[in-house]
């Protein structure tokens, strides 16, 4: 019968080859023969691995009071990684920044600078203000390159870079965050969890700088490290993440798989984590122009800062163009510059929407200053947009195309196919005085874009638009067909056979202006002008 000395080595083992099954099995037979510190820390960090964060927490804890009577350095760390986990799994800042000082003063005893620096980390990363997490992150990274702590010069590095991406300052941080994933997945870390810490990190801050492509990127360099060890994205936050980076470049059923998982991981955390799982979905139900699913899924998260302008561009795809102006209104200066610039063209918008034009050209400035005063390829591409709209709206046409163009540019630069095909149609309405062509081609691509993406709405409205301008617009493929209702498809079915609606009504026994009605629906539908056309699409995607 192996003692615990040697249940604790195969568990070590286990952990290093990414064994997470194994390794609780060891730890958990040598906890059961001797409730050591080592122990109860290497069966927490398996069960976190195998996602069971809740009894993980457990064991780190029971690890820490142990630790701290007789290994005062290993309790440091098991409060370091407490603080971290606290906030980024369960949104809990209280628990975060209690586990946080706790680790500072545990440091002070010991008298290590590298333990201090580490322990330094954990007040960073739940210091409220960027400006005080870029301080400590870099004080603590320049006692790791001076003592040669490759986890903790990562480590540092990639918060530093995260703060100075709130601080607007996007291409720093983001150089800062992909060096220190490099060097993690370079091997230059001796644990895993640094892998993790690193590329949380920097999917957190992608989304936040709308710099969606370098997630893609990373997430193929990341093979390796996940057929080890399977997937790093362990955090509800980080996970939910990566559903709204799969929002934005367009593979909504990833998206979907994404973040309802991310919502059932913040099942138990604090609201704060539950109200950013719930404004990436709403993101994907406004996307699909699912408006009234998307408001159910942000309510009573509405005082939260990241649903806040999901909430205002909800409001406005409800065409409440007031409530929305009001509402953003009311949110600005509170925020992020990322998060400004989106409320603002929101609330350029509802301006255009409301016939408010002076006031759209206003936040078009605004946001053109904010642009200028940040290095965010999302902010520009917004500020270009808002701009191209305002310009629109006081009849320079000419102006709006080079600043929807712009716009055009960076959004496909940033891998974002619903805000390009979006800009395609403010484009068309741009052109269409002076080149009807052109503006009828980049609507036609507008609206293959919407129905590959399944925008509902958005394709509706570009399906609307070719019609108005003389072009035919047959919604393709079998999401058109899917949103008829059951009865609707029998009226098209009999249509296709070439019925008039009397014959229609006799077989399926409802009247001609019921049947009226249902043809009326399935043209608007489908995007066709007439019952010609409804035939022909049915006969197109049955084929």
């Amino acid at each position: 019968m192996e003692g615990v000395d040697d249940l604790l080595a195969t568990g070590q083992k286990s952990l290093g080859d990414g064994d997470w099954t194994a390794a609780r099995a060891a730890f958990s037979a040598a906890v059961d023969l001797e409730a050591t510190a080592a122990g109860l820390a290497g069966l927490g960090d398996a069960q976190w691995w195998l996602g069971d964060a809740r009894a993980a927490f457990s064991c780190w804890e029971r690890a820490y009071a142990l630790s701290r009577r007789t290994e005062p350095a290993q309790a440091v760390f098991l409060a370091l990684g407490l603080s971290i986990l606290y906030d980024a799994n369960f949104g809990d800042r209280a628990a975060a920044q209690g586990w946080g000082a706790r680790a500072v003063r545990v440091a002070a005893e010991v008298g290590d600078p590298v333990v201090t620096a580490w322990a330094s980390l954990a007040r960073a990363d739940s210091a409220d203000g960027p400006g005080r997490v870029a301080a400590r992150s870099e004080a603590a990274y320049d006692v790791a390159a001076r003592a040669g702590d490759r986890d903790l010069e990562l480590c540092a590095l990639s918060l530093w870079g995260s703060a100075l991406i709130d601080l607007g300052q996007v291409l720093e941080g983001m150089a800062l965050l992909d060096e220190a994933l490099a060097g993690a997945l370079g091997g230059e870390g001796a644990r895993p969890d640094t892998v993790v810490f690193t590329s949380c990190l920097l999917m957190r801050s992608c989304v936040r700088g709308g710099d969606f492509l370098r997630v893609v990127q990373w997430t193929r360099s990341l093979d390796s490290f996940i057929a080890r060890y399977g997937c790093p994205y362990l955090h509800a936050t980080c996970r939910a993440s990566y559903g709204a980076v799969l929002v934005s470049t367009g593979d909504w059923p990833r998206a979907e798989n994404e973040l309802t998982a991310a919502t059932e991981l913040a099942r138990d955390a604090m609201p704060a984590v539950q109200a950013e799982a719930a404004a990436f979905l709403a993101d994907l139900r406004l996307g699909q122009g699912r408006v009234g699913e998307a408001r159910r899924l942000l309510a009573g998260f509405e005082n939260h800062t990241v649903v806040q302008p999901v909430l205002a561009a909800s409001y406005l795809a409800a065409g409440e163009a007031a409530t929305a102006v009001s509402f953003v209104r009311r949110q600005l200066g509170r925020t992020t510059p990322l998060d400004e610039a989106r409320l603002r063209e929101v609330l350029g918008a509802a301006c255009l929407a409301a016939g408010d034009i002076p006031g759209a050209a206003a936040e078009a400035e605004h946001l053109s200053a904010l642009g200028t005063a940040t290095d965010s390829g999302l902010i520009a591409a917004r500020a270009a947009r808002l701009c191209g709209r305002a310009l629109l709206a006081q009849g320079k046409s000419r102006e709006a195309v080079a600043r929807l163009s712009a716009a055009q540019s960076w959004f496909g630069l940033l891998e974002m196919p619903l805000e390009v095909a979006r800009t395609r149609m403010l484009l068309a309405d741009a052109m269409a005085a002076d080149d009807p062509a052109p503006a009828v081609a980049e609507a036609r691509i507008a609206l293959a874009t919407f129905e590959d993406l399944g925008a509902v709405a958005d394709a509706d409205a570009a399906a609307s638009w070719l019609r108005s301008a003389g072009a035919t617009a047959a919604r393709l493929g079998p999401r058109g067909l899917g949103l008829l209702t059951k009865r609707e498809h029998d009226v098209l079915a009999a249509l296709a056979e070439g019925l008039p609606n009397p014959e229609i009504a006799t077989r399926l026994y409802i009247s001609r202006r019921t049947v009226e009605h249902h043809v009326a629906s399935i043209l608007s539908k489908l995007g066709v002008r007439n019952r010609t056309e409804a035939a022909a699409y049915l006969t197109q995607v049955s084929e």
